[in-house]
């Protein structure tokens, strides 16, 4: 799960809390009428408990990556992880309206929220696939290169079509390229090569290019240094380094790409005192948030590995946090016992034999993870 959320995210997020709280109220609206809904909300403070589920709905939403491209770009996919986490903030919320009863909404209120919930969100996630994935929509971006760099670039563009970019080609620079040779059409995703370093600013003008993704290993030799230059400061088109676009895009950094200048250069500044202090505060009260909406989740996770094999119910592995200090990272155990008896860890697959039947599904719906709510709020993880 990526923690860093793009423009386009954050207007996603604030959508579905409108879509959430939009469900709560019309179903209030349904069960009760509007002289009955509106003293609800104006009398009993009801709105305070649409927030509550908007909450809830909104997290489950997040744990299930559905702010991650990369699933919204998969419609069956979305569509099942959206289904299942609307069925898990329903559940959460009825057990805790179980615990807690001046919390609930109403039973029969409480029915009509899921429905309602569950349509309007399939709904409006529906159109947002087929809107920013559409062919004629989207930025169009020029790819500066057209070696490896350029080649993973166009694969990641592809691939999340739903982060709303479009390819028109790529410029070819052989004398910066260093040995890195162009790549064929079909390894840079069917898009051709327009032009040379010479062309750029007659391309750029020609198919109304609103970005410009470097990619290109060497700034030297006939590195298009003057042309970039000028397209800056003129403020007609966007410049990116390929890092940087690619770690937008898909939340994750690609080792391959990384050069000491942008880790220099990009523009990462020193977060203030008070942005440390309110993004502590924030960390460990939805941490705890977490520990106590997830609780009846964890219990019965726990039972059920107990039940199932033999060992622990936390699987413990040694990790590196923030400055390189090692902390311990836990999780619930999906794998049989002593899986990893010499000490060295193995990438988990999906196949992966170890794994308890309990653990797989633990695995697929991010149980297994809940534990790590503890690491939070000891200030170990963000």
């Amino acid at each position: 799960m990526s923690t860093k959320f793009s423009p386009r995210t954050i207007g996603l997020i604030v959508a579905d809390i409108a879509i959430i709280f939009l469900a709560v109220v019309l179903a209030l609206y349904l069960r009760l009428g509007w002289e009955g809904a509106a003293f609800q909300i104006i009398e009993n403070n009801a709105l305070n408990k649409v927030a509550l589920a908007a909450s809830v709905c909104l997290i489950s939403i997040y744990l299930y990556d559905l702010y991650d491209y990369g699933v919204m770009h998969h419609r069956r996919e979305m569509l099942l992880r959206l289904i299942q986490a609307t069925g898990v903030a329903w559940t959460v919320l009825a057990l805790l309206y179980y615990m807690v009863p001046p919390l609930m909404i109403g039973r029969g209120t409480l029915i009509y929220s899921v429905v309602l919930t569950l349509v309007f969100l399939l709904v409006w996630r529906t159109w947002i696939h087929f809107l920013t994935g559409h062919p004629d929509l989207g930025e169009k971006i020029l790819i500066l290169g057209a070696g490896k760099d350029a080649a993973v670039t166009a694969n990641v563009v592809h691939q999340r079509r739903d982060a709303g970019y479009r390819i028109a080609g790529f410029i070819s620079v052989p004398g910066v390229e260093n040995g890195d040779s162009p790549r064929s059409r079909a390894e840079l995703g069917g898009a051709e090569i327009l032009g040379t370093a010479e062309d750029l600013q007659k391309i750029v003008s020609e198919k109304k290019i609103d970005r410009i993704v470097v990619a290109l290993a060497q700034r030297r030799g006939n590195f298009p240094t003057d042309s970039l230059l000028r397209m800056s400061l003129e403020n007609s088109v966007d410049i990116e380094e390929c890092a940087s676009f690619y770690e937008r895009v898909t939340g994750q950094v690609h080792l391959d790409m990384l050069r000491p200048s942008w880790l220099i250069f990009s523009g990462r500044a020193k977060d203030t005192r008070f942005t440390l202090f309110f993004r502590e505060v924030v960390n460990r009260f939805l941490a705890l948030a977490g520990l106590v909406l997830s609780f009846p989740i964890a219990l019965t996770a726990a039972i059920v590995i107990k039940l199932e094999s033999e060992g622990d119910v936390l699987y413990r592995q040694e990790r590196a946090g923030k400055g390189g200090t090692v902390f311990q990272l836990l999780k619930f155990r999906s794998m049989k016992k002593d899986a990893e008896a010499d000490g060295t860890p193995v990438w988990a697959a999906s196949d992966d034999d170890r794994a308890t039947t309990f653990g797989r599904f633990m695995r697929k719906v991010r149980i297994d993870e809940i534990p790590q709510f503890w690491n939070i709020l000891k200030g170990e993880m963000s």
